[in-house]
């Protein structure tokens, strides 16, 4: 199998903005508050280093009680905060990277989605997401009907323009040729 992604420009509607905003708010919120919780229970057991290896954390569904409007957005876009998180501690850890920093408001804004169950369908221009129904996006160029769409990742740059990156995995057949000579 062979990941191949492909970049549309989106065009939402006023509303579809609203929740956009709203979805990429959450998303930083999420990240922000679990990243706040990690740090206060490595503050706590600094020393004791064999609890820390067994610590559980939070889901984002755990913070829905707390802040109903969590409720508003896509919840595999919070799903994917978690991830993101630890991700980044795991680069730490691994010292590939530093230590994950609070991202805020003036930073790129971006979340990303999962298929489960068909939610996610591209059609006559369209493509269709969880919460946000019917977007209208500009297809450049067709994706092939092999590629099966497995997530997609939605930005909005400095200027105000909308894209979507859509994540496609396909069967990789190389195709093998024949050697005429050799150097």
């Amino acid at each position: 199998m062979a990941n191949k992604a492909y970049q549309f420009r989106l065009y939402p509607t006023k509303e579809q903005e609203q929740l956009l905003a709203k979805t990429f708010g959450c998303v930083r919120f999420v990240y922000n508050k679990m990243l706040e919780e990690r740090i206060q229970m490595f503050e706590k057991s600094k020393d004791d280093q064999e609890s820390l290896k067994h610590q559980t954390f939070p889901t984002p569904a755990k913070y829905k009680k707390e802040f109903p409007w969590l409720k508003e957005v896509d919840s595999l876009a919070l799903a994917n905060a978690q991830l993101n998180l630890q991700k980044a501690f795991q680069h730490f850890f691994s010292g590939r990277a530093g230590f994950p920093k609070f991202k805020n408001r003036k930073a790129k804004q971006s979340y990303t989605t999962n298929v489960v169950n068909g939610n996610i369908k591209l059609s006559d221009g369209y493509i269709k997401l969880p919460k946000l129904k019917w977007i209208k996006l500009k297809p450049h160029r067709e994706i092939p009907a092999h590629h099966i769409i497995k997530s997609c990742t939605i930005t909005k740059t400095k200027t105000g323009k909308y894209y979507i990156s859509i994540l496609t995995e396909y069967e990789h057949q190389p195709a093998l040729k024949e050697v005429q000579t050799v150097v």
